[in-house]
């Protein structure tokens, strides 16, 4: 059995072809069923997201090549587009390769991001989509699975996510390391635009007790507060709700300062000079710089963010390398597993073969036996089996190794000699 993997992604190809190629839910459930037609390609999954478009499949090996020509062709079928507009982008992989870049894909060793999380339940979907199709075979059954095993390990004994690397997210990062836990605390966003929304669901993430949200438009900042739980503050009121927070997250299109010494100095004898924290994520900047240089005010501007973020992707880099480590482990453990799978049924069959010819014979020769009492009956019986699996063993062991050396001829001559189905 091969496994042949074929695909583009952001690495490889622009948005402009990924968007074509792209596949929605119910284009992927039909294209599934066009794809697998259980001769030539036995089993189908098709990863699609924003930032690839892959197929993975299984073939009996006598059907590589005709396989490899059906997924190649497969994607200009499926989504009208001609091969000459993507071939350039494609990338094949088969076996080793093939396990290796799906551990890596789930273990978010090949995303744009490396150690993003959101690559594991894509992951996931593609599968439940081919499993729902009934696509989805022994071999893929066990991939898939393998590879979320591949995936927690890596999450798990390498600090590969442990650090942010966006800046919505290091901005809430730094709020959680100066106080500690932001369980308890007052958190302002002004502005309500992606950045805004993105450390929101950071915010709602890391338990933050209270979120207020104020815009230049009421509507928006109401849409937002609704979203996670929080609470829309009027603009017009800056001033006064920015006493309320302990941290401040600034992301607005205004072209001047959106929050002044004067107002932040207010602020904090309102908090009787309790600390609070300013981030300013917005490009020209909200905060005026003169705010951090008050005493128990501190400010952190989008380069500020960007040093960490860079900071962080190094050490990423650094995890990432341990994680490639499993990745190599777990890829000879797969193809270990995947050859008892393969030589499996045949291992069985022939054993069940060679025990259905002892007690055929058994109950062909019963008479001339006479009569033998029903312990007498077992006894023989059993004594039949322990010789069929004692003649058998140095037979399997010899089919095993014809296997594991890609004898394919020998393995059909040996289903061809015991009429065995493959």
């Amino acid at each position: 059995m091969s496994i042949l993997l074929v695909g583009l992604n952001h690495k490889t190809a622009p948005v402009e072809v990924r968007e074509r190629l792209a596949f929605t839910d119910e284009a992927c459930a039909e294209s599934l069923h066009a794809l697998v037609d259980g001769e030539i390609v036995r089993e189908g999954l098709i990863v699609s997201t924003c930032n690839r478009v892959e197929i993975l499949a299984t073939s009996a090996r006598e059907h590589d090549a005709e396989a490899n020509s059906r997924l190649e062709g497969f994607l200009s079928r499926a989504r009208s587009v001609p091969g000459e507009f993507f071939r350039s982008h494609f990338y094949t992989h088969a076996d080793d390769a093939a396990v290796r870049h799906v551990f890596r894909v789930a273990s978010s060793l090949d995303s744009m991001v490396v150690g993003e999380p959101q690559v594991l339940g894509q992951v996931r979907h593609a599968y439940s989509l081919a499993v729902e199709a009934g696509t989805a075979g022994r071999v893929l059954h066990r991939l898939v699975h393998h590879a979320l095993h591949v995936a927690k390990r890596v999450r798990t004994e390498t600090g590969i996510a442990a650090s942010a690397v966006s800046i919505s997210y290091t901005a809430v990062e730094l709020g959680r390391k100066i106080f500690g836990s932001l369980k308890g605390s007052t958190v302002l966003l002004v502005g309500a635009g992606e950045m805004a929304e993105l450390a929101a669901q950071h915010l709602a993430n890391a338990g933050a007790s209270r979120v207020l949200v104020t815009n230049r438009t009421p509507e928006s900042a109401q849409k937002l507060a609704d979203k996670f739980g929080g609470e829309a503050v009027d603009f017009n009121s800056l001033a006064k709700h920015l006493a309320e927070a302990d941290i401040i997250i600034c992301s607005t299109g205004a072209q001047q300062y959106v929050i002044t010494k004067e107002m932040a100095a207010r602020a904090r004898e309102t908090r009787r000079n309790r600390p609070a924290f300013f981030i300013d994520i917005s490009v020209p900047r909200n905060v005026d710089p003169e705010v951090g240089k008050l005493d128990n005010l501190f400010v952190f501007d989008v380069d500020d963010l960007e040093s960490v973020v860079a900071s962080n992707i190094r050490e990423r880099e650094r995890e990432a390398e341990r994680a490639e480590l499993i990745v190599e482990s777990e890829v000879m453990q797969f193809q270990l597993a995947l050859r008892n799978l393969d030589i499996g049924p045949t291992v069985g069959a022939l054993k069940v073969k060679l025990q259905r010819i002892a007690r055929e014979e058994f109950e062909r020769q019963r008479h001339r036996l006479g009569d033998i009492t029903p312990e007498q009956e077992r006894a023989i019986e059993a004594m039949l089996l322990s010789a069929v699996n004692k003649i058998s063993h140095p037979l399997i062991h010899r089919l095993r190794r014809s296997y594991d050396t890609g004898e394919d001829e020998n393995m059909k001559a040996w289903r061809d000699s015991f009429k065995l189905e493959e």
